[in-house]
């Protein structure tokens, strides 16, 4: 997919619509204090995995695109709800 490096849309600080630059953001480490984390330190030891072996079928032919939208105003910047897509790329416009 195809995106506009810059983009204007709704700023939530500034409470109008300005001009936004758009950036891709990868996704940050997971806490290692989350539940799930702490799940995995205590089986992952030696053996069966149980439910953190691989799903059958291997990983989804899309992800989750992660972007941020930085004010060109007010230079804060915010992520909103993503999309799928499998291939995401910013252009000039």
């Amino acid at each position: 997919m195809k995106y506009p490096k810059k983009i204007m849309t709704f700023c939530k600080y500034c409470k109008k619509h300005t001009l936004h630059e758009v950036e891709k953001v990868g996704k940050g480490k997971p806490s290692p204090l989350k539940w799930i984390s702490r799940q995995k330190r205590r089986r992952g030891k030696v053996g069966n995995l149980g439910k953190f072996s691989k799903v059958p079928g291997g990983d989804k032919p899309t992800k989750r695109v992660n972007i941020r939208f930085r004010c060109t105003i007010c230079k804060k910047a915010e992520t909103r709800r993503t999309w799928r897509a499998k291939r995401f790329e910013l252009m000039e416009r």
